[in-house]
């Protein structure tokens, strides 16, 4: 039986300093039935000129270079998605990552049982700028589904894979999702996954080395620095900009009602004054994956700071 394909969607920019070992990692793969497209925003750094080289190692048309939209890393990573063909499963890459082997193999085996759409995601082990290793990322110990997607990213984009039918529904919600300028992607695709009751599969297992360095898109969030500056955006508004950008993508999409729902209290939470935003988020039983992250989300919402 043939192996299930994989479409790897890379968006780069600016990443020829890193981008050849990611590519490496990817050749090395055990699952070996993939193809990789990579839609690049305008680079002048020789990015585009190790995407060629790397394409000429394998046969013709395994490797695509598309033209990305120039609009940021979460429009690069939207715009790609309408590339993958029918029956095939998607993963998203960064560009500058260190894949382990297995990487591809685990996803395909935990998403290949079960009907219906699937999200895998990983942990993954952050490193420095030279890929030495400095912790591994959060292990959540709390159930993953919608009512935690709607205030909180957990399922890393550079390690994400989704079946066939979960990469249908992004397709679907992709261009509300562009229209709204959400903030990430990964923490997009999961609220759209979940509400639709896809399986939400979160490997504790890393999967990848997570490169730190001064021009990472996003960077490791575990670190107290990181989540004190996460905490001020919480009180500060941002926040909830961000939320109300995520409400705009979801909120044409035609939800389950127990998702519709949630989106409804999620809607009040952003837009009442505060003892009502925050009985919204208590009807809607909002979470994030720590007391102490909760508690964050309900001051925010009592101060209004979530009406941005």
């Amino acid at each position: 039986m043939p192996q299930p394909h994989v479409v790897i969607l890379l968006a780069s920019y600016q990443g020829a300093g890193h981008l050849d070992v990611q590519l490496d990692s990817i050749a090395a793969q055990s699952h070996e039935a993939w193809s990789l497209i990579v839609s690049d925003d305008g680079s002048t750094d020789g990015t585009r000129d190790g995407v060629h080289r790397f394409a000429a190692r394998h046969a013709a048309g395994r490797v695509t270079l598309v033209d990305g939209p120039r609009r940021g890393a979460t429009q690069n990573f939207l715009s790609l998605l309408k590339q993958v063909p029918p029956g095939a499963l998607a993963a998203f890459c960064d560009q500058d990552d260190q894949w382990h082997p297995d990487k591809l193999s685990r996803a395909v085996e935990a998403l290949a049982s079960g009907a219906g759409p699937a999200h895998y995601a990983a942990r993954t082990i952050i490193t420095d700028a030279t890929l030495h290793p400095i912790a591994e990322s959060r292990h959540f110990h709390r159930p993953l589904g919608f009512r935690n997607a709607l205030v909180q990213a957990c399922m890393a984009g550079n390690t994400s894979v989704y079946n066939p039918a979960a990469v249908q529904l992004l397709q679907r919600a992709a261009p509300h999702a562009q229209q709204a300028e959400v903030v990430a992607h990964d923490w997009w695709a999961y609220q759209v996954t979940s509400a639709f009751g896809a399986r939400i599969l979160h490997d504790p297992r890393p999967a990848l080395l997570y490169r730190q360095h001064p021009r990472s898109e996003v960077g490791r969030n575990d670190t107290l620095p990181a989540l004190t500056a996460r905490l001020r955006k919480l009180l500060a508004g941002d926040f909830g900009t961000w939320l109300q950008a995520n409400h705009a993508s979801l909120d044409p999409l035609d939800l389950p009602p127990d998702s519709r729902t949630s989106l409804d209290h999620l809607h009040r939470m952003l837009t009442g004054p505060g003892p009502q935003a925050l009985w919204a988020m208590r009807q809607g039983r909002f979470y994030r994956q720590t007391r102490a992250g909760t508690a964050a989300l309900a001051l925010s919402a009592l101060s209004g700071a979530l009406r941005g």
